[in-house]
């Protein structure tokens, strides 16, 4: 017999009134079409990308491990708390914060706000850079490098550290969960993080729902929207069932 429970929010979370509040806000109940309409808008095309296609599913194939590169022991406290989160209400991922760099498939940068521009600079060089700021202005960023077979092989990430604790969270939950695929931020999505105009600070109900089901096995890194659609019903139903138990939502 399989028992189970509803999950709190973490404690770095539910102290922080900004989360509080939107977390007492929070639309829990959804529509089969409004969850499947944001699932293929996030996980289907890409805000901002710099080769490949765009128009097949992305995921991680392989346990996914999480290393924090930076100085500030507070601020990885609070990644670890986020990555177990996610670990928790993502049925079939498994992701972890590992000590080491070489065993790291996803590369958290930790740098101060001053330093942004420059870190993206490193990391895509100084014309992308500025492509960047000019499209995106990011306080956060991420980015991941898939294989001919679009599983995801690597992520970066990078977050500020000296923005407050409701916009590191914000980002870190935002940027990580877009690291495993759904990187397509999209304005005609009211519920979901993966919305410029929408700052949560958690991982909430809508956004488990698009997670779940990009990460069952019966949607497969490399398949179409076609041949996602035939296999979503199924999925669908049982994301659905595991959203509810550990949300405890009701019927």
């Amino acid at each position: 017999m399989l028992v189970t429970m509803a999950l709190p929010p973490p404690a770095s979370t539910a102290e922080i009134p900004a989360i509080a509040a939107r977390q007492r806000m929070e639309k829990k109940s959804f529509t089969d079409a409004e969850i499947t309409d944001g699932f293929f808008k996030t996980a289907f095309g890409a805000e901002y990308h710099l080769a490949g296609r765009v128009d097949r599913i992305r995921k991680y194939s392989t346990p996914v491990r999480v290393f924090a590169d930076g100085r500030r022991a507070d601020r990885k406290a609070q990644l670890a708390k986020v990555v177990s989160d996610i670990a928790a209400r993502i049925r079939n991922l498994d992701i972890a914060m590992t000590e080491s760099d070489d065993a790291a498939n996803v590369r958290v940068k930790l740098v101060r706000d001053r330093d942004l521009y420059h870190t993206i600079s490193q990391a895509y060089g100084s014309e992308r850079a500025r492509e960047i700021k000019t499209s995106l202005d990011p306080q956060c960023l991420s980015g991941f490098r898939k294989n001919e077979a679009f599983e995801i092989e690597h992520s970066d990430v990078i977050l500020t550290v000296d923005n407050g604790d409701f916009v590191f969270l914000d980002c870190a939950y935002e940027e990580l969960l877009q690291s495993l695929g759904p990187i397509n931020d999209t304005s005609s999505v009211p519920w979901t993080m993966f919305n410029d105009n929408v700052s949560m600070g958690y991982f909430d109900v809508y956004d488990q729902y698009i997670l779940n089901l990009l990460y069952d096995p019966r949607v497969k890194a490399g398949m179409t929207l076609t041949e996602v659609k035939a296999v979503l019903p199924d999925v669908l139903t049982d994301v659905r069932a595991w959203v509810k138990q550990t949300n405890n939502l009701a019927e």
